[in-house]
């Protein structure tokens, strides 16, 4: 079989997205799969023809792959990022890119080291509404982005929580909503609105007695442009509302996205159960536009399995930049600008005061 040899590493159900999309694609040819448990490997690599290992080291002395996924818990991204990256092997890391800077940092200098492509998954970015919105801000349809917004109010229960082991603890989760939910959309606000200069935040966990980490967070955000920010997360809605990013801009027009409605659930990972849509549109004479692009991203929706689709993409496009030697969509040092962000609103709240970029 033609195409890039493909291993996952992390046999769960985020690994199940990678391994579809891999099944799908011409570019890729999924030849191994990795995790801790061999049982695990064995099980996952049998339904789609792969070789199991459960020896990182093993698949990539004997497999000859190309790249890997990594699709393991945020805190385990940086060791077989690095080892695979000191093999020669190109890494698509699951979001965010680590749970730390310094694992961040580690991670970006061992793909430089290693001369292989490092890029970051963060679908959202190719869902049509969110690219609508884009390509308005870079056409300057609404003046300079002046003012931008991220609010989410969602849930997640117990059972969420006792689906896998590492949910929701410092040690093996890395945080709570800002790391696990929301770097999504805060990667989104940061690539409208530009680099971030100060941020000031608090968090707490409001609803969840069960869990150390944070349910919710809020934070105020200054741009290097001399925008401002702001942002809204939290799980403690019950049921969940929507998750929304607004982008407001110097000439009065706003732009905006609702990314995700109060949605549905299978054990341990989100599914898009509602078309993404634009909710705000109010650019001098296209107003009458946003009707049409709700009809338009509705019967879109009807066409797709939304969860996986966008998945699918992302990883078409890595493995397109790996073939064509340019940079994926999102690179690890875009990934990284996720992790700074939630880092200070940690740092922020920690010290009492605002944080200032960048963060090292």
């Amino acid at each position: 079989m033609s195409g890039l040899r493909i291993g996952i590493i992390g046999c769960g159900k985020v690994g199940d997205l990678h391994a579809v999309a891999l099944t799908e694609l011409p570019e890729a040819n999924f030849v191994a799969a990795c995790d801790a448990q061999f049982s695990r490997a064995k099980q996952f690599a049998d339904r789609y023809g792969a070789q199991p290992f459960d020896s990182l080291t093993e698949m990539l002395k004997t497999a000859g792959l190309d790249a890997v996924m990594i699709c393991t818990p945020h805190p385990l991204h940086e060791e077989p990022t690095v080892a695979a990256a000191k093999a020669g092997v190109h890494v698509l890391v699951e979001k965010p890119l680590a749970s730390s800077l310094k694992a961040c940092d580690a991670m970006i200098r061992a793909a430089q080291d290693g001369n292989v492509k490092l890029g970051v998954v963060s679908q959202r970015r190719l869902f049509e509404p969110v690219q609508r919105m884009k390509a308005a801000i870079d056409a300057g349809k609404i003046g300079q982005p002046v003012l931008g917004t991220f609010s989410m109010f969602s849930w997640r229960d117990q059972a969420y929580y006792q689906s896998d082991p590492w949910r929701g603890k410092w040690e093996t989760e890395g945080g709570g909503v800002l790391v696990n939910q929301s770097p999504h959309q805060l990667d989104l606000l940061q690539w409208f609105m530009g680099e971030i200069a100060e941020v000031s935040g608090y968090w707490g966990n409001l609803n969840h007695p069960y869990i150390e980490v944070e349910d919710t967070a809020v934070a105020n955000i200054r741009f290097r442009s001399g925008a401002l920010g702001n942002l809204v997360t939290s799980l403690s809605q019950n049921p969940g509302i929507y998750t929304k990013v607004h982008v407001h801009g110097s000439n009065g027009a706003s732009v905006g996205v609702q990314t995700d409605t109060g949605a549905s659930f299978v054990a341990g990972m989100s599914e898009i159960a509602d078309p993404p849509l634009n909710d705000v549109w109010s650019i001098l004479g296209e107003e009458h536009l946003l009707s049409q692009f709700e009809q338009e991203d509705r019967e879109h929706f009807q066409k797709i399995n939304a969860t996986q689709h966008y998945h699918t993409l992302q990883i078409q496009d890595f493995l397109q930049a790996v073939l064509n030697d340019r940079d994926p969509m999102v690179t690890g040092e875009e990934g990284r600008v996720v992790v700074e962000l939630f880092t200070a609103i940690y740092r922020s709240n920690e010290l009492r005061r605002p944080i200032e970029f960048p963060l090292r």
